[in-house]
């Protein structure tokens, strides 16, 4: 038997129309998995469900949820499990990711300017909605067993350097940061992995987090530099470099592994 086989084992995955999430699938489908595409894009989630089809020739399931909403989730679930009888993993993956830009006056991504509205939006998304997720999902999962990943960040272990995304010519005061939602979503996820690997540890759940580092993706050549000089590695990861690492964290060869962090990053959180 193949451990690293997730052979007909049903996988949810949120924010699946997006850069990371469109790869989990592929991964997932590649190692024989029914991936379960889940975005509130309708547009992009069908592109990539086009895009999908092309490639693979296997189950799938997609649905337009809105994570955030409860009832949107429970029924998302209940319609899962009526098709395909199961739920075997959930990948919470869906998160917002603003782009960190600025027009040089009150630079809002700062944390004297950071709106609340925003915040909250944030921590919808990557905190309640993972934590919906997981109340539905992984309950189903808890039937029979499984794995849950959570996508954090190497920025859910280490604060983010700033200083890789100063602009020349600004004010101190109007350079854009990372935002603080980011390290807070990312950091909470990996709570949340603790939190779940030992809760539903007796129904045969395993529960972990993977911190992957920054993917390529036509970033502005300064950015890459000095972010890439902050990795041993020397370069940012490839968009299907995680592929590996997911699929090792929701099949059978990590069967012992649970409750921890599974840092893809490069070698970044290591200096």
């Amino acid at each position: 038997m193949n451990q690293f086989s997730l052979a007909n084992k049903v996988v949810v995955v949120t924010g699946a129309a997006g850069l990371l999430g469109k790869n989990h699938v592929k991964a997932i489908a590649d190692a024989g998995g029914v991936p379960v595409l889940i975005d509130i894009d309708r547009s992009r989630l069908q592109l990539v469900v086009e895009e999908f089809k092309k490639t693979h020739n296997t189950e799938y399931m997609h649905f337009v949820v809105d994570i955030t909403d409860e009832n949107q989730v429970k029924n998302c679930c209940e319609n899962v499990v009526k098709k395909l009888v199961r739920i075997d993993g959930l990948v919470n993956n869906a998160a917002n990711n603003p782009k960190i830009e600025s027009n040089g006056v009150n630079e809002q991504s700062r944390l004297e300017n950071f709106s609340i509205e925003s915040w909250r939006e944030d921590i919808s998304v990557g905190l309640t909605g993972a934590f919906l997720c997981t109340k539905y999902f992984g309950a189903a999962i808890a039937k029979q067993g499984g794995s849950i990943v959570n996508i954090s960040s190497d920025l859910g272990l280490i604060a983010p350097d700033q200083r890789l995304y100063e602009k020349i010519g600004l004010s101190p005061d109007n350079q854009p940061v990372k935002p603080v939602t980011y390290s807070v979503v990312k950091t909470g996820l990996i709570g949340l992995s603790r939190y779940t690997a030992t809760y539903w540890a007796k129904q045969g759940v395993r529960c972990n987090s993977l911190c992957p580092g920054g993917v390529e993706n036509s970033q502005d050549p300064s950015f890459v530099a000095k972010l890439t000089s902050l990795i041993p590695l020397g370069r940012m990861a490839k968009q299907n470099e995680y592929h590996g690492s997911l699929v090792f964290l929701l099949s059978d060869a990590s069967s012992y592994i649970t409750g921890t962090e599974l840092i893809a990053d490069g070698g970044r959180t290591a200096w």
